[in-house]
């Protein structure tokens, strides 16, 4: 899809920027507007349409208040505060396209298509071609003309990307009115390949299939996009098909719905093109999209991943949970919710998230793998490795895609102490996915803190920093576990690489210490500890490296060798 996202960023071209407008104040102004200009920046859509809704209330008709509040007020889904303000916006000498796409959005939400094909009519040239193109033909579609909703769709046929939208939405257009089988053919696609150009694609060709008394073909569609994955919508359709062989086509019935996929679909561009234009444009289009098609889960999940993307855990959150629990996609929506509360440092709400998907879903090991991943990072060990239990014994079989599972479950037994179950589950993961870095850094880094089968260590994490040589933490490793097999002079190279990959981590900039006083560099290591103890580590790290900054690693390694000894013989 990489390509193709680069080529639809093509075909989009040059939009209005959803910008913040600056105009000149009164001095009046000029607090609330440059406290929402701060807030609009910071993509606080809440705070900035507060602040510019003060400042509007003293200068009511300001182009560029109203312009600015209008993205904000799109942004936090305030789509119907956001029509008063396009409709000001429009009534101006400063009209925009973001204006006319609320105003368009609007008249089709009231079932003004006139009014909406007027708006598009005259906007024509503010509009790109992908967003004219396919709005016009579900605008005529909700006008009842179903001929120039056909020929709107058949119109976009250069470049390339743009057919294959078009006629995407002519499939479902077709669908909408009942012509299954034409959907079906265009769907199906030709010499350059089917028109299933994302999940939503997919679940309208399965409805449609099964529409047609093509049970097995929608099944084996559906089975071949679940393969590894565990999309609890498109299984509920899957198994549904299974069992009732025929299901209601109910993707996209109307015009109104058709709009909003309209919408979902530019969202989606933008949100897969980081690198083309502000990814705002992808919140909009995503917004717009709810407002046409309320609870319309794939474009709530989209708005809530997108904030969440922007740090707007509070807004993330709250869109994810809108989600009602009867809806396919639930399950998804609350594990986006729980990892915007762990990115809000809110981890208590997110396990209380995931032990309430335990007892709805609790079938599902994802689930369970979810919940040790939030306690693993929260150093609630024993309660990870619990949760990891579950998820391993809910897979009987586990598949490549597993390695993970049990490379989790190893890093809490290892944390708990329990050096033999984590060195079990490491090497399950390595049998799963033999070359996996992560797993053959960790194993051979805990390998070298044990002394245990330092030759192994050592060809694992040689392994490990071939396959990902940019990495600072395993070039460490490699740097570390030579020093401890007495290579002292080869350690220098990867630990001074890694300390320029990781500039800042303390462990590593402590590791490069000690192999430079080993080679006799003895004043570069210690100005290495004094880097490292600037970058505040551990308290029990930072007392090491300020005893070896007073009294030389000689002497440390000296007196934890008798403190060895001492406890080898008490015990």
């Amino acid at each position: 899809m990489a390509g193709l996202t680069k080529k639809i960023a093509m075909v989009l071209g040059c939009v209005a920027a959803f910008g913040v407008a600056t105009p000149t104040l009164s001095q009046g102004l000029a607090g609330a507007y440059l406290a929402g200009n701060q807030a609009n920046r910071d993509n606080n859509y809440d705070q900035a349409a507060k602040f510019y809704a003060q400042a509007l209330a003293r200068d009511p008709n300001n182009p560029y208040l109203l312009q600015n509040a209008l993205i904000s007020f799109v942004g936090k889904g305030d789509v119907d505060r956001a029509v008063v303000i396009a409709t000001k916006v429009a009534s101006g000498q400063f009209g925009g396209q973001l204006a006319d796409l609320v105003l368009t959005a609007d008249a089709i939400k009231r079932g003004d298509y006139a009014e909406a094909q007027a708006i598009l009519k005259d906007g024509e040239d503010r509009f790109t071609p992908l967003l004219h193109g396919l709005l016009s033909g579900w605008v005529a579609l909700g006008d009842g003309k179903m001929t120039a909703a056909i020929n709107a769709f058949d119109d976009m046929q250069n470049p390339t990307v743009l057919r294959l939208f078009g006629q995407y939405h002519k499939a479902l257009a077709v669908a909408s009115v009942g012509d299954f089988d034409t959907a079906d053919r265009i769907l199906v696609g030709d010499e350059n390949g089917n028109l299933r150009l994302n999940r939503g694609s997919l679940i309208a060709h399965a409805q449609i299939m099964s529409q047609l008394d093509r049970k097995q073909e929608a099944l084996d569609l559906l089975n071949g996009a679940l393969r590894g994955t565990s999309d609890q919508g498109v299984a509920t359709l899957r198994d549904a098909i299974a069992d009732q062989g025929v299901v209601d086509y109910t993707y996209i019935t109307n015009a109104k719905q058709g709009a909003a996929e309209v919408f979902l679909t530019l969202a989606n561009v933008y949100d897969r093109d980081q690198q083309q234009g502000d990814v705002r444009y992808a919140l909009i289009y995503a917004r717009l999209a709810e407002y046409l098609r309320p609870k319309y889960a794939e474009a709530v999940l989209l708005t809530a991943e997108i904030l969440q993307d922007q740090k707007q855990f509070d807004l993330a959150t709250k869109s994810y949970a809108s989600v009602p629990q009867d809806d396919p996609m639930f399950l998804n929506a609350e594990l986006g919710r729980s990892d915007a509360l762990v990115e809000a440092e809110k981890p208590d709400a997110a396990i209380e998230v995931l032990r309430g998907l335990t007892r709805s879903h609790g079938d599902v090991p994802r689930v369970h793998m979810s919940l040790g991943d939030v306690l693993r990072g929260q150093e609630r060990y024993s309660e990870a490795t619990a949760a990891y239990d579950v998820a391993v014994d809910m897979i009987p079989d586990p598949a490549p895609n597993h390695w993970f599972l049990f490379y989790a479950r190893g890093i809490t037994h290892e944390r708990d102490g329990n050096w033999e179950a984590a060195e079990a589950d490491f090497r399950r993961a390595l049998e799963l996915n033999p070359d996996q870095p992560l797993v053959l850094n960790y194993l051979g880094y805990s390998l070298v803190e044990f002394g245990l089968k330092l030759d192994e260590a050592q060809a694992m994490i040689e392994s490990a920093v071939a396959a990902r040589p940019n990495d600072g933490f395993i070039t460490d490793s490699l740097g570390w576990v030579l020093y401890r097999l007495g290579k002292f002079e080869e350690a220098v190279a990867p630990m001074e690489r890694a300390v320029q990959l990781v500039s800042n981590d303390p462990i590593i900039n402590d590791h490069l210490g000690d192999v430079y006083w080993m080679v006799g560099r003895k004043r570069e290591a210690e100005f290495q500890w004094q880097r490292a103890l600037s970058f505040k580590p551990e308290e029990k790290d930072a007392d090491r490296i300020r005893r070896k900054l007073d009294v030389g690693l000689d002497a440390v390694l000296e007196d934890e060798a008798k403190n060895e000894t001492t406890l080898s013989n008490d015990n």
